[in-house]
């Protein structure tokens, strides 16, 4: 490990850990892709669990949140807000209707797909 270059230094000051970054997918039971800074593009993006750390907030960390409206009974109505999509897929000899639904109390990420019997 002496005189190995590691993300910008030299020798014991290297850092053990960098980031954090998003993770976009789990590859394996052990192996995660993550979103790198373009200044990494020369890393391979898969890492197994072992080089990874769990993020731990900051004082400086701020998490947007929506505003949720609750039941007397402490539950949530979920209500639709447009169609974004429809397609017909065919499933053997039956023909199903696909829409794809923006929910009220969910962000743009989180629509979903319906299916509709015809």
């Amino acid at each position: 490990m002496k005189d190995i270059l590691r993300f910008g230094r030299k020798g014991k000051l290297s850092p053990r850990f960098i980031g954090p970054f998003e993770a976009l997918e789990r590859i394996h039971l052990v192996a995660y892709r993550l979103v790198l800074p373009p200044s990494l593009s020369l890393v391979h993006n898969v890492f197994h669990v072992s080089m990874l750390r769990k993020y731990v907030t900051g004082p400086s960390h701020v998490v947007d949140f929506e505003q949720l409206w609750l039941n007397g009974n402490l539950s949530y109505e979920e209500r639709h807000v447009q169609i974004l999509a429809r397609e017909a897929k065919m499933l053997r000899n039956r023909k199903i209707a696909v829409i794809k639904i923006s929910w009220q109390n969910h962000q743009f990420e989180e629509a979903t797909w319906d299916e509709r019997m015809r």
